[in-house]
């Protein structure tokens, strides 16, 4: 959930470090810190709150110092304060740390009896006094020593006064990967950090220790043997990591989705034959044609993603599909077939808890697929087959972009599915894969109408509560809807099936309730003007997606915002673009911080 960035070259470090860390702000943070080795001595400066109280602190200040490290910490151990700020400090070494220690307290005793002093309330002071308990020839016997006592989750970077030319780096269960450059290297908690001074990546492993030096990186696997890991190189251009002229990351990547989508399909449907190509999954595909069960594992927006993915893989490859959040299927004793896959579906591929119960269920033997949009993460090496999203960097914590690119991916998959198992047919696929490849112009015609989208928000702004929707194919997509209100505007929202209304949350409806309900055509529709009519006679306020021209919805709703008349399974992309929308000018026209909403990170890295 945190930042982390070190550097060693023949720059100053102190200015690239901040500079990462400021491309690292959009993951949420507290407080940050930044630790230089300054003439053999390591000066440590922390700093409360946004890194530009860090960068005042520092202002003024000269460091010629060319190795260091920096954090930006989202409080987890200890309140947000300068002391449980990192870096942390122990005798001659000094590190970061992303993750949480379980066995600190146990550990904290130990260290304690033995005249270790702690000045932070943290887990992770317990790691660097620990390598210095075991500090007696190298660094990396000391790592090693260290990390066989720790429990939980840790990527560690540290630096240390007896060994000035060198940065140390080590991970379980929390990503880090390192830049390589010319006469510098870098290491990151994740690539935007460093994308403007290299383009090439390793990502380490569980239980690697790498050593970087401004000429080598030398990598050492968790038996303790000498690694050589994959360079990859990653076509994000820097300019694709900022703004590009809107007033939030959320905005544009909002904007972005026409072009993310048509990345997802390139390459990837063959007209003529009716077809999906999948290259990252069909090294497998004769497991996956005799495939009669399917389990989604995902969380948060991820999951509804799944849940919509359930319906599409039972619609077109007519295969049992079960959707779980993953930190429940993980405490779970799922009951699996022979003929079992795993799906697992993060936008980062670092979600701590899709991660568990990934490797829980391959440990019992089935194979899994992932839906990822990051190269080299986690996710995608521990798993027999990958399908990348290809939406490029996300770095608004609310997901837009990346959430209709997973629909994408399950869409494709689905057809594929359906074609190789021969319960789909040519002529089918063919229908199927022509209305797809028209989702990004159906889209682009919704951001057309954000004026309007915009004029309903500012008028509802203040409401306290809102009730979303759906039913079917629009009942996850209501989830998201509120999912997204919640997250950037603070507004408590509930998404619900639309027949479930009157078994409960009917109760609730009055002249002050805001309903967003998604009316469009569909199978049904007449079901769904049934509750837009329930709502009417209670005083219910009705905010309704509809098909253009369906004027009998307008009639009975106080606000209507009108899509392409589509298919239910294509019209649920352009619908998650307007809740995206609105979701994003209430909680601007509330003034809030829509890329950094509070409480919130964008990879959520830890249980």
């Amino acid at each position: 959930m945190c930042g982390i960035v070190g550097y060693i070259g023949e720059k100053r470090a102190k200015e690239i470090i901040i500079d990462g860390l400021r491309h690292l702000e959009y993951r949420g943070y507290d407080s940050s810190g930044i630790a230089l080795l300054e003439d053999g001595r390591i000066e440590i400066i922390r700093a409360v709150g946004k890194l530009s109280n860090l960068s005042h602190k520092l202002s003024g200040r000269e460091f010629s110092a060319k190795v260091g490290i920096g954090h930006t910490r989202w409080a987890t151990h200890g309140k947000p304060t300068e002391e449980n700020a990192h870096p942390h400090k122990s005798g001659t070494i000094a590190l970061v740390h992303n993750g949480i220690i379980e066995n600190y307290v146990e550990i904290k005793k130990e260290l304690t009896s033995k005249g270790y002093t702690f000045s932070s309330e943290t887990d992770t002071e317990v790691i660097a006094h620990l390598i210095t308990d075991n500090y007696y020839e190298d660094l990396p016997s000391a790592i090693r020593e260290a990390t066989k006592k720790l429990k939980g989750s840790y990527a560690v970077v540290l630096l240390s006064e007896k060994e000035p030319s060198k940065l140390f780096a080590f991970r379980k269960d929390s990503p880090l990967v390192i830049g390589l450059g010319d006469e510098e290297n870098f290491v990151a908690s994740d690539i935007p950090a460093v994308l403007s001074y290299t383009r090439n990546f390793i990502f380490l492993e569980d239980g690697d220790i790498a050593i970087l030096t401004k000429e080598h990186v030398t990598i050492f696997d968790k038996k303790g043997k000498e690694a050589k890991r994959e360079i990859h190189h990653i076509d994000w251009n820097p300019v694709m990591a900022e703004r590009a002229g809107y007033k939030h990351f959320m905005e544009k990547e909002i904007h972005e989705q026409p072009r993310a989508l048509t990345d997802t399909m390139r390459g990837r449907i063959n007209f003529e034959k009716g077809e999906v190509h999948l290259e990252g999954i069909s090294k497998i595909e004769d497991y996956l044609k005799d495939v009669n069960h399917i389990i989604l594992s995902a969380c948060g927006t991820s999951w509804h993603a799944s849940l919509v993915g359930k319906l599409f893989i039972e619609r077109f490859a007519k295969i049992p599909t079960t959707a779980e959040i993953a930190s429940e299927l993980r405490y779970r004793e799922p009951v699996l077939g022979p003929n079992t896959l795993l799906i697992s579906i993060s936008q980062s591929g670092e979600t701590a808890d899709t991660i568990r119960a990934h490797r829980m269920i391959r440990d019992m033997g089935t194979k899994a697929i992932t839906i990822c949009n990051v190269p080299g993460s986690t996710l995608s090496r521990e798993t027999d087959g990958i399908i990348y999203t290809h939406a490029g960097p996300e770095i608004g914590v609310a997901s837009t972009k990346a959430f209709t690119t997973q629909l994408m991916a399950l869409f494709l998959f689905s057809i594929y599915m359906g074609r190789i198992n021969g319960t789909l047919k040519k002529e089918g696929s063919e229908r199927l894969l022509q209305g797809l490849v028209r989702v990004p112009e159906y889209i682009k015609k919704v951001l057309e109408k954000e004026e309007r989208i915009q004029e309903i928000a500012k008028k509802y702004k203040n409401y306290k509560n809102f009730l979303y929707l759906g039913r079917g194919f629009h009942y996850p997509i209501a989830l998201e809807g509120a999912l997204k209100l919640k997250e950037i505007s603070y507004i408590h929202a509930e998404g619900y099936p639309g027949g479930e209304m009157k078994h409960g949350p009917i109760a609730l409806i009055d002249k002050t309730f805001p309903v967003f309900v998604i009316s469009t055509y569909g199978n049904v529709y007449e079901k769904t003007i049934g509750n837009i009519e329930e709502i009417h006679a209670r005083d219910g306020i009705v905010i309704t997606i509809t098909s253009e021209g369906d004027d009998k919805v307008k009639v009975l709703s106080n606000e209507t915002i009108e899509i392409p008349k589509l298919e239910d399974i294509f019209s649920i992309f352009p619908e998650s673009v307007v809740f995206q929308l609105f979701a994003y000018h209430v909680a601007t026209l509330l003034g809030l911080d829509v890329d950094q909403p509070r409480n919130l990170a964008k990879s959520v890295t830890v249980e």
